[in-house]
């Protein structure tokens, strides 16, 4: 059972795994046996991952590459290929959001969140896939949201967005499963990372947020996820162990999307 969830020799490109859930995806990949590839943007964000995976003992490629620009990332794909080797598991982790009501929220605001969250997985799934038909198998790992299946005030871009990825998951798994290619996503619930780091600060008089307290209360283990609860079911998902799983959307909540909350 053990060579089922090995992932040796296998070569992982994870997007913006700088930091945060792309970082820890990366760190489990990597203590299963995976080569790790991630991109990057500029220069400080480069080099801050790069001590962070040598302070944790993993050997990574980093490469500079906008991941919503084709041409880099062919070029980035090409280069992992001729170092590295044909790529195996794609984690499509790179996303943003801007937390801005909807009609007051600019077009170019909307579109920057559109490329980045859902655009980018695209045009690096189409890169990558040609290599793995080529290889005879492949993972692809989209990092979804509960925004793939609820709305809420503020996050037009991003619930639009982590919705179309959700569809794009499943027409990968539609059009490259008889390639032995299966593409699922994760969909984590609230995690305790940088970006979120704003909604859970405390009040100035000491008391927690109200978000904080909102998203404890509905959520039935009662706390924020952190980046670690992703690491198995990345695994999972990026391991022989998953070879009839394809087209399905992994939530890891702490059992958010299957509660109503508490009676008041």
């Amino acid at each position: 059972m053990n060579n089922e969830f090995s992932l040796s020799g296998k070569v992982a490109l994870v997007t913006g795994a700088a930091y945060g859930i792309g970082f820890a995806i990366a760190e489990a990949l990597a203590a299963a046996g995976a080569k790790i590839c991630f991109n990057c943007r500029g220069e400080k964000h480069m080099q801050d991952a790069l001590k962070a995976y040598k302070d944790k003992g993993i050997d990574v490629h980093g490469y500079f590459c906008d991941v919503t620009k084709e041409d880099e990332v062919q070029n980035m794909v090409r280069q992992i290929e001729q170092e590295v080797g044909v790529i195996d598991i794609l984690v499509n982790n790179a996303g943003i959001i801007k937390r801005i009501p909807m009609t007051e929220m600019s077009v170019e605001d909307f579109r920057q969140v559109i490329d980045i969250d859902l655009t980018a997985a695209f045009i690096v799934s189409k890169a990558v896939i040609p290599g793995m038909i080529q290889k005879g198998h492949g993972k692809i790992i989209n990092i979804c949201s509960m925004m793939s299946e609820l709305g809420r005030e503020t996050v037009s871009a991003y619930a639009a967005a982590k919705g179309g990825l959700k569809m794009l998951t499943r027409n990968i798994c539609s059009e490259y499963g008889a390639f032995n290619i299966q593409c699922n996503g994760i969909g984590p619930g609230y995690i305790a990372t940088p970006q979120t780091a704003p909604l859970r600060q405390p009040q100035p008089d000491g008391s927690r947020h109200p978000f904080d307290s909102f998203i404890c209360a509905k959520t039935p283990a009662g706390r924020w996820g952190t980046p670690e609860d992703l690491m198995g079911p990345a695994v999972f998902l990026a391991s022989d162990a998953s070879d009839f799983v394809n087209g399905q959307i992994l939530y890891v909540d702490g059992g958010i999307l299957a509660y109503i909350g508490k009676q008041p």
